[in-house]
């Protein structure tokens, strides 16, 4: 009992932490493929292979579409794990990464160990999409309106981050039906972020840890509002 005690001020602290400086996987695409990165979006920093993206072992993706779902396996590049094709109008791509390594740290003279779920999800309209991930981020069918689930279920003020390509973040909190709403006010692109921390422990790989992280992104890209500002300078990747 003292040592579940000790852990609760630690894991508010991560419960409610800001959306900068902790790394998240997200999607981008062009008109030919989709990519995922591992790193910082509000400090452009992108990790490499080899390097930390090297940590991302997920395999695949799914394509999401009013034709049913689609698989896509992932091909891994020095910046970025590329998919074989791209998100049409109202199509959404999303994967989950569930294989980090359990972390392990002290909490002054309490050892806590946690485990690392990261999501991501694209989008390509304001189109109704429904939950697929543990953790997932979805847009209702209105401009700058998103919705936070968690297996399932909508999920009452949890704090959501929104940053722009330029750097620019913003925070607010779901409300009761787990609806979040933002300005888009530029064009390009921006990343929204949720977290979770799920206090069920368990085990990965053989080894045990008390709380489980979540981190999922939604990605979007718009052509409409003020000219985009400058995307912030490239961060050198971490080795």
């Amino acid at each position: 009992m003292k040592r579940r005690l000790a852990l609760l001020p630690l894991m508010t602290a991560l419960m409610f932490a800001g959306a900068a400086h902790a790394h998240q996987i997200w999607l981008e695409q062009t008109p030919k493929a989709a990519s995922l990165y591992f790193g910082e979006f509000d400090r452009n920093l992108r990790e490499t292979s080899p390097g930390l993206l090297d940590k991302i072992t997920q395999a695949s993706a799914t394509l999401s579409s009013d034709k049913g779902e689609k698989v896509l396996a992932f091909t891994r590049k020095d910046s970025a794990l590329v998919l074989p094709g791209h998100a049409g109008k109202n199509e959404s791509i999303f994967t989950e990464d569930v294989d980090f390594p359990v972390s392990e740290y002290k909490n002054g003279d309490v050892t806590v160990r946690s485990a690392r779920i990261l999501g991501a999800r694209l989008v390509t309209s304001n189109a109704v999409q429904a939950p697929k991930l543990t953790l997932d981020l979805v847009t209702t069918g209105k401009q700058g309106e998103f919705k936070v689930y968690y297996k399932g279920q909508p999920q009452a003020k949890v704090k959501v981050g929104l940053i722009a390509q330029s750097g620019w973040t913003r925070e607010a909190s779901t409300n009761e039906q787990g609806v979040v709403k933002f300005d888009l006010p530029w064009q390009g692109t921006y990343v929204l972020e949720v977290r979770y921390v799920d206090k069920t422990p368990g085990e990965r790989a053989g080894k045990p840890y008390d709380f489980t992280n979540f981190m999922t992104t939604l990605s979007l890209s718009q052509t409409t509002g003020i000219k985009a500002l400058p995307t912030t300078p490239a961060e050198t990747p971490n080795k």
